[in-house]
């Protein structure tokens, strides 16, 4: 009977209801909520009290937040063009359909990405350790220095240490989706401009960078909301302190500082908005740059 009384066409909305419902419950309710605390200065006890956009000005004021977001870019810059641009070249290797052992390389590539960052991140600051770690330990059995060198006790060697983790353990991710992307691409392209004299460095530059901007485009948006969200790798690589001179403290790491360590919940939030923002202004800027070149590019073509 209750059936009979619905329109049918009306059915799909059950279908997509649970979705809505969870999403709803578990995704943007606690969005708002959060955003809802940080107007307030909350310690997690105490009832929150409301104090409007204060936690937002005091941000952008915030020495340690300003720094935290500087140590991040950086780490993520130094990471992301040799990640990007070491995979695409792995990438276009091993979609040669004469090269042998092409599947076993990709999975050897691909290996560190299934490795948990916490762990690598505990095996790197292992390896670095001053007193105990292999890799003094072994420059100092060949004899290239004479005594153990204090690693994690340089700034910028620490940074480039933690830009390095992240290029292990992604560049082969980055890589599948190039090889997906290349497998996409019809050799019509490359045969036809090979007719017509082209070279190999030709063909990649004007045919398949170009029709891999999409792709391309992908990997720097989902690479920017990763990078920015850094953690686990110089959490486990400093003990959490972001150590030296705070060289390695990110700002999902400052951030879980101050919510949960430091009880202010109310200023973790402004945080995490701050770095929401952040994420979302890069991302479409990011897409509109793109995309007018590569509008551009197709009007001139057309022309």
């Amino acid at each position: 009977m209750f059936a009979n009384r619905i329109n049918k066409g009306n059915y799909g909305y059950f279908f997509i209801a649970p979705f809505f419902i969870v999403f709803i419950l578990f995704g943007l309710y606690p969005i708002l909520y959060s955003f809802y605390l940080s107007l307030t200065n909350w310690d997690g006890l105490n009832p929150p009290e409301f104090i409007g956009l204060a936690n937002y000005s005091r941000a952008f004021l915030d020495p340690l937040f300003l720094q935290s977001l500087f140590n991040t870019f950086f780490i993520w810059i130094v990471s992301v063009i040799p990640q990007l641009t070491i995979s695409l070249i792995l990438a276009v290797v091993l979609t040669n359909r004469f090269l042998r052992g092409k599947d076993f390389f990709r999975a050897v590539y691909f290996f560190p990405n299934i490795v948990t960052a916490a762990s690598l991140g505990l095996l790197i600051s292992l390896m670095f350790d001053w007193q105990t770690g292999s890799v003094n330990q072994l420059l100092m059995s060949v004899g290239l220095i004479d005594s153990a060198v204090d690693w994690k006790n340089n700034p910028l060697f620490m940074q480039i240490l933690v830009s390095s983790i992240l290029f292990f353990q992604y560049f082969g991710y980055s890589m599948l989706i190039y090889i997906a992307g290349l497998q996409g691409i019809s050799p019509d392209y490359a045969e036809a401009a090979r007719v017509d004299g082209a070279s190999k460095t030709q063909i990649f530059l004007k045919i398949t960078v170009p029709l891999l901007r999409p792709i391309i485009i992908f990997q720097v948006i989902t690479s920017l909301i990763g990078g920015v969200q850094i953690f686990d790798q110089p959490y486990m690589l400093t003990e959490g302190s972001g150590s030296p001179d705070h060289a390695t403290l990110t700002s999902v790491m400052y951030l879980y500082r101050t919510a949960f360590e430091q009880g202010r919940f109310g200023y973790g939030a402004t945080i995490a908005f701050c770095l929401f923002l952040i994420i979302v202004t890069l991302s479409v800027i990011s897409y509109l740059i793109a995309r007018d070149r590569s509008s551009g590019k197709i009007s001139k073509e057309e022309r």
